[in-house]
This record gives structure tokens, sequence and C-alpha cells, in this order.
């Protein structure tokens, strides 16, 4: 019998080589942040990754389940994880070329409002920690819930440093879009 952790874990495959195919398709960048910086947030992303992904871990209260194995959890589980990856995907596929894996200003860089960017500032992490959350409730251990505090943190990080882009490039238009829109919680429920 195939758990949905394992379900899960193939559907982030999946996900992560056609996000590598797409990034294929973005702008020259002008600007971005250095990689001495950019280690702040990489690394809450990476421990966070390996938090709920890794095989090998030897702190037993990491590994306690906290949340039952049941099929009604799994499906749940499965759902979100793709609910969150396909809001993620909307995204990404919105935000076009002016993409980046790290905070950047591209060649004739645009300031995206539409679609799910009218919902939240960020809505790649909001996606992501959407399809965490669904991972995580198929993980079930005290690991996976601290892969998605981890996660979050870093995602804070990089999406502070990503505003500091927006608001040097687009000014005042930028600040009323952050007045106005939440960062990876719409507005309405945050």
């Amino acid at each position: 019998m195939i758990h949905a952790m394992h379900i899960c874990s193939y559907l982030w495959l999946i996900f992560y080589a056609l996000w590598i195919v797409a990034a294929f398709r973005t702008k020259r960048s002008v600007e971005r942040v250095d990689w001495v910086r950019s280690l702040s947030y990489n690394i809450p992303v990476l421990l966070g990754c390996y938090l709920m992904f890794g095989l090998d871990f030897d702190a037993p209260w990491l590994q306690h389940r906290i949340i039952p194995r049941t099929q009604a959890m799994g499906i749940a589980a499965i759902i979100i994880t793709l609910a969150g990856m396909a809001f993620a995907f909307w995204a990404r596929v919105y935000l076009g070329r002016n993409w980046s894996s790290v905070p950047t200003i591209k060649e004739q860089h645009q300031l995206i409002r539409g679609g799910p960017y009218r919902l939240v500032r960020h809505p790649i992490y909001t996606g992501i920690l959407l399809a965490m959350v669904g991972t995580f409730l198929a993980n079930g251990k005290i690991r996976g819930a601290l892969a998605v505090v981890v996660l979050y943190i870093g995602w804070i990080i990089k999406s502070r440093m990503e505003e500091e882009f927006m608001v040097r490039t687009f000014g005042a238009e930028y600040e009323e879009y952050r007045r106005t829109t939440g960062a990876l919680i719409p507005k309405f429920l945050g």
C-alpha cells in the first residue's frame, strides 16, 4: 500500500522538475541579491525541505507522530499539496519572464498585480507553503510541522528582500500595492 507521504514526495519531485524547466525562460537580471545575503533565506528553506523529506533522523522526538495516519487525512494531504502546487504554478506562469529564483530586478521589469498577485504579493511562496502544509498532513510528525515553520521563516526573509527591490523600482505604485494586498495571506483573511 502506498502512503500519502510517498505520493506527496513524488508530487514534489515532479513540481521541482517542472520548476527547473520553467526557469530557462526568464529575462536577463539587472540587479540581484548577492549569494552571501541569499544564505539568510536559503538556509531555512533547505532546512525545512530536509526536515520534511530527509530520511535519516537520529532525534526520536522529531519522529513523534502528531497527526494520525488515516485514509481521509491522506486524501486531504494529497489534495492540499496539489492545491498549493497549482496556486504556485499559476503564479509562476502569471509572472512569466519576470520570475527569478533570487530577489532580482529584471530588464524591463514589470509590476504584476493581476491573477494570483491580486490576492497576495508573494503567491508562489503562499502556494509552496500550502503544499508543504498538505505534505505535513501526510508526514504527520513533529519534524513536518517544524519544516513548515522553518520554511515560512525563509519565505518571510526572502519576500522582504524582494520588497526592497520592488519599492526601489516601482516606488509609490508598489507602496500602494503593499498597503492593499497581503504578503503571504490575503488581507481579507489576516
